[in-house]
Protein backbone atom coordinates (compact mmCIF):
# COMPACT_ATOMS: atom_id res chain seq x y z
CA UNK A 1 0.00 0.00 0.00
CA UNK A 2 1.26 3.19 -1.01
CA UNK A 3 2.13 6.05 2.03
CA UNK A 4 -0.66 8.36 2.78
CA UNK A 5 -0.76 11.69 1.47
CA UNK A 6 -1.41 15.28 2.82
CA UNK A 7 -4.12 17.76 1.28
CA UNK A 8 -1.31 19.61 -0.50
CA UNK A 9 0.02 16.68 -2.05
CA UNK A 10 -3.06 15.32 -3.26
CA UNK A 11 -4.19 18.42 -4.28
CA UNK A 12 -1.17 18.71 -6.56
CA UNK A 13 -1.13 15.31 -7.22
CA UNK A 14 -4.75 15.81 -8.52
CA UNK A 15 -4.37 19.24 -10.13
CA UNK A 16 -6.93 20.50 -7.81
CA UNK A 17 -7.38 23.51 -5.40
CA UNK A 18 -6.88 22.62 -1.59
CA UNK A 19 -10.10 24.55 -1.19
CA UNK A 20 -11.73 22.13 -3.27
CA UNK A 21 -11.01 18.91 -1.18
CA UNK A 22 -12.05 20.44 1.70
CA UNK A 23 -15.59 21.89 0.34
CA UNK A 24 -16.01 17.85 -0.79
CA UNK A 25 -15.17 16.69 3.26
CA UNK A 26 -17.52 19.59 3.92
CA UNK A 27 -20.32 18.42 2.39
CA UNK A 28 -19.45 15.16 2.81
CA UNK A 29 -19.01 14.60 -0.83
CA UNK A 30 -15.67 12.62 0.34
CA UNK A 31 -15.06 11.18 4.08
CA UNK A 32 -12.77 13.27 5.90
CA UNK A 33 -9.43 11.83 6.18
CA UNK A 34 -7.58 10.38 9.14
CA UNK A 35 -4.94 12.97 10.80
CA UNK A 36 -1.11 12.58 11.50
CA UNK A 37 0.36 13.35 14.84
CA UNK A 38 0.54 16.81 13.69
CA UNK A 39 -2.91 17.08 12.69
CA UNK A 40 -2.59 17.25 9.31
CA UNK A 41 -5.17 15.59 6.98
CA UNK A 42 -3.47 12.16 5.42
CA UNK A 43 -5.21 10.40 2.26
CA UNK A 44 -4.44 6.78 1.48
CA UNK A 45 -5.14 5.31 -2.21
CA UNK A 46 -8.71 4.96 -1.82
CA UNK A 47 -9.32 8.81 -0.70
CA UNK A 48 -7.48 9.83 -3.66
CA UNK A 49 -9.23 7.69 -6.15
CA UNK A 50 -12.54 8.29 -5.03
CA UNK A 51 -11.54 12.51 -5.31
CA UNK A 52 -9.46 11.78 -9.04
CA UNK A 53 -13.54 10.56 -9.75
CA UNK A 54 -15.28 13.35 -8.20
CA UNK A 55 -12.83 15.82 -9.97
CA UNK A 56 -12.98 14.10 -13.21
CA UNK A 57 -17.01 14.12 -12.76
CA UNK A 58 -17.21 17.74 -12.18
CA UNK A 59 -14.98 18.66 -14.89
CA UNK A 60 -17.76 17.00 -17.41
CA UNK A 61 -19.85 18.98 -15.74
CA UNK A 62 -22.08 16.57 -13.53
CA UNK A 63 -23.88 18.58 -10.50
CA UNK A 64 -22.78 17.48 -6.52
CA UNK A 65 -25.66 15.12 -6.41
CA UNK A 66 -24.78 13.22 -9.72
CA UNK A 67 -21.64 12.78 -8.38
CA UNK A 68 -22.61 12.07 -5.18
CA UNK A 69 -24.80 9.42 -6.75
CA UNK A 70 -22.49 7.80 -9.22
CA UNK A 71 -19.86 7.58 -6.20
CA UNK A 72 -21.99 5.46 -4.07
CA UNK A 73 -23.13 3.60 -6.75
CA UNK A 74 -19.73 2.42 -8.32
CA UNK A 75 -18.21 2.25 -4.67
CA UNK A 76 -20.64 0.24 -3.21
CA UNK A 77 -21.13 -2.03 -6.90
CA UNK A 78 -24.59 -1.38 -6.92
CA UNK A 79 -24.76 -0.64 -10.66
CA UNK A 80 -24.97 -1.88 -13.87
CA UNK A 81 -23.25 -0.26 -16.91
CA UNK A 82 -26.83 0.59 -18.56
CA UNK A 83 -27.75 2.83 -14.81
CA UNK A 84 -24.49 4.60 -15.64
CA UNK A 85 -24.73 5.28 -19.22
CA UNK A 86 -28.30 6.53 -18.89
CA UNK A 87 -27.36 9.02 -16.43
CA UNK A 88 -24.29 9.94 -18.22
CA UNK A 89 -27.31 10.12 -21.42
CA UNK A 90 -28.90 12.43 -19.47
CA UNK A 91 -26.01 14.73 -18.69
CA UNK A 92 -25.34 14.84 -22.11
CA UNK A 93 -28.90 15.80 -22.98
CA UNK A 94 -28.74 18.69 -20.63
CA UNK A 95 -25.65 19.79 -22.33
CA UNK A 96 -26.99 20.04 -25.51
CA UNK A 97 -29.96 21.95 -23.98
CA UNK A 98 -27.40 24.36 -23.18
CA UNK A 99 -25.29 24.22 -26.33
CA UNK A 100 -28.76 25.31 -28.22
CA UNK A 101 -29.62 28.04 -25.42
CA UNK A 102 -26.40 29.39 -25.82
CA UNK A 103 -26.69 29.42 -29.64
CA UNK A 104 -30.02 31.72 -29.15
CA UNK A 105 -28.39 34.01 -26.76
CA UNK A 106 -25.43 34.60 -29.73
CA UNK A 107 -27.61 34.97 -32.27
CA UNK A 108 -29.76 37.03 -30.37
CA UNK A 109 -26.82 39.42 -29.27
CA UNK A 110 -25.53 39.44 -32.71
CA UNK A 111 -28.95 40.57 -33.87
CA UNK A 112 -28.64 43.42 -31.08
CA UNK A 113 -25.07 44.18 -31.74
CA UNK A 114 -25.38 44.67 -35.47
CA UNK A 115 -27.36 47.71 -34.79
CA UNK A 116 -24.82 49.47 -33.09
CA UNK A 117 -23.38 52.50 -34.81
CA UNK A 118 -20.55 52.36 -32.95
CA UNK A 119 -19.92 56.13 -32.69
CA UNK A 120 -18.51 58.66 -30.13
CA UNK A 121 -22.00 59.77 -29.13
CA UNK A 122 -23.89 58.11 -25.92
CA UNK A 123 -26.97 57.65 -28.30
CA UNK A 124 -26.05 53.86 -28.97
CA UNK A 125 -28.97 51.34 -30.15
CA UNK A 126 -27.76 48.72 -28.39
CA UNK A 127 -28.32 50.36 -25.03
CA UNK A 128 -31.70 51.13 -25.94
CA UNK A 129 -32.45 47.90 -27.88
CA UNK A 130 -31.48 46.41 -24.05
CA UNK A 131 -33.47 48.60 -22.23
CA UNK A 132 -36.78 48.41 -24.02
CA UNK A 133 -36.44 44.73 -24.10
CA UNK A 134 -39.22 42.97 -21.94
CA UNK A 135 -37.64 39.29 -21.22
CA UNK A 136 -34.05 38.14 -22.61
CA UNK A 137 -34.03 35.30 -24.79
CA UNK A 138 -33.58 31.85 -23.18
Amino acid sequence: MKPSLKRGAVAKLLDSNIETIRYYESIGLVAASARSEAGHRLYAQPDIERLRFALRLRQLGFTLAEVRELLTMTEGQSYSCKQIADIAEGHLSHIRQKIDDLKQLAAALTEITSQCERTDQPDCALVLSLKSSKTAPT
